[in-house]
């Protein structure tokens, strides 16, 4: 999905929705929705890496790892972390957007170290021996038509290798001041929020639970300020026995 790149993108509205991802007051599937925006223009979102990503990436060690994008969009963030030498699985709920992602991939000469797959977050998960160095959320929010995201971002916990992080980057605000009437009630996650909904045991290290703000434009092309939510977790190492 990744809506962090455009002025227009609509935000999260996983709380009026129902388990399946289906919104409460009816309609089509987030499916449906998404692949009908998408279809809205070839390439939506800007390409660029989201710039907490980039932070978080600079400061974990050299040469990359395996790492599992969650709702990818057209694979700007796969495609950036696979340049820096990762091996990098991104999943994302619309087929148009996977197949962007692809040739993304393809265009930049990494698809050697890219997979992306088209698939329901609400109930997909890595195979059972299947592990990550790096997780990552990045806006994984979805207006009108929701979907469970705290359920997702649990989920997620369970694909992160020892020793590996989970980054969960969210609109904490309104991504611009020109939204729509619908939004305006809309309760955007906090930190403290996302970080519980992760629902942790003793077993990971908190780095990072933030707001941070940045400036953003709108639609209109006006520059104003807005606050993204940063969660940064570590699992443990694996104990070795003496």
């Amino acid at each position: 999905m990744h809506a962090h790149d455009d002025p227009s993108a609509p935000a999260d509205a996983h709380t009026s929705a129902r388990p399946d991802g289906t919104p409460a007051s009816g309609g089509g599937t987030a499916r449906d929705w998404w692949e009908a925006r998408y279809a809205e223009r070839d390439g939506i979102w800007s390409g660029r890496v989201n710039a907490v990503l980039a932070d978080v990436v600079a400061g974990l060690p050299s040469g990359g790892g395996r790492a599992l994008d969650l709702g990818c969009g057209e694979g700007g963030d796969v495609v950036w972390l696979a340049e820096q030498g990762w091996t990098v699985t991104g999943v994302d709920l619309s087929q148009t957007a996977v197949d962007r992602a692809d040739r993304a991939a393809r265009s930049a000469g990494v698809a050697g170290r890219t997979r992306f797959v088209a698939a329901d977050l609400a109930t997909w998960s890595p195979a059972p021996d299947e592990r990550f160095d790096l997780v990552t959320a990045s806006f994984l929010q979805s207006w009108p038509v929701g979907i469970p995201r705290d359920a997702i971002l649990h989920r997620a916990t369970t694909a992160v290798a020892p020793d590996g992080h989970l980054l969960v980057t969210a609109h904490a605000a309104p991504p611009h001041r020109d939204v729509p009437e619908e939004m305006r009630s809309y309760r955007f996650p906090t930190p403290e929020q996302d970080l519980a909904a992760l629902r942790l045991d003793d077993g990971w290290d908190v780095l990072v639970a933030e707001g941070r703000p940045r400036s953003a434009t709108g639609p209109d092309g006006e520059r104003h300020e807005t606050v993204d939510s940063v969660v940064l977790v570590r699992r443990r190492p694996a104990e070795v026995d003496a």
